[in-house]
C-alpha cells in the first residue's frame, strides 16, 4: 500500500509542478511539502488537507477490520 507521501509526489509529478510551486499554490512551505512526501510525522493535518486539494486528492480514513 502506497503511503500518503508517496502519493503527493505521483500526483506532484502528474501535474508537473515542483515542490515549491505545489507549496505557494497550497499556501504551505516548501519544507512541509517536502516533510509530507518523505511521509514525517511532524505534519500538520489541515496543511496536509490543504496540499490534497491542490492535487485533487481527498484523505479518506477506513476502520480496520
Amino acid at each position: 500500500m502506497a503511503t500518503i507521501g508517496e502519493h503527493v509526489r505521483a500526483r506532484r509529478k502528474e501535474l508537473h509542478l515542483g515542490q515549491v510551486e505545489l507549496a505557494e499554490l497550497a499556501g504551505v512551505s516548501p519544507t512541509m511539502v517536502r516533510t509530507l512526501e518523505h511521509d514525517k510525522t511532524t505534519v500538520q493535518l489541515d496543511k496536509v488537507r490543504d496540499v490534497l486539494d491542490v492535487l485533487g486528492l481527498e484523505l479518506t480514513v477506513i476502520m480496520k477490520s
